[in-house]
């Protein structure tokens, strides 16, 4: 299947704490890609915290929602080639309609991702909360636990 892919809309995010302006940017893909580990300053790392602003988290809240269809990609892989990021596919995928979609079509191996040895957050709230989102904030109340 060959890689298309729409932008549909460019929300901006805020700066992170390195003072970098970040916006988020949602796609209409077919064909896209999946990375088979977390990148290095992928936000769902422990280690990772403050590569992006809180806004930018908010919005992006809806990938964690119950049967989602939106996911959370790669933000190393840019619009240009998008693939759906590693730490949310081992953190998320099992409450992401469109995951387990693509899973089932055979797009998307559960097999081949692994976290190559990083800590993971194990929810999107947390990781979320750990970016600066209020926990009280209503945007993360629809979120589902990965537990």
């Amino acid at each position: 299947m060959t890689r298309t892919s729409k932008i549909i809309g460019v929300r901006p995010a805020g700066l992170n704490d390195y003072n970098e302006d970040h916006q988020v940017v949602t796609l209409e893909s077919r064909g896209a890609g999946y990375r088979k580990q977390p990148c290095p300053t992928c936000p769902w790392r422990v280690d990772a915290v403050g590569e992006f602003p809180a806004e930018a988290f908010r919005h992006s809240a809806r990938t964690a929602y119950d049967a989602s269809t939106h996911v959370f990609s790669c933000h190393e892989s840019g619009a240009e080639k998008p693939a759906t990021c590693a730490g949310f596919l081992l953190r998320n995928a099992n409450n992401n309609l469109g995951v387990r979609i693509a899973e089932r079509m055979g797009r998307i191996d559960m097999d081949q991702v692994s976290d190559g040895g990083a800590e993971l957050f194990q929810s999107y709230r947390a990781m979320a909360e750990a970016n600066g989102v209020d926990p009280d904030d209503p945007i993360l109340k629809p979120c589902r636990s990965n537990t």
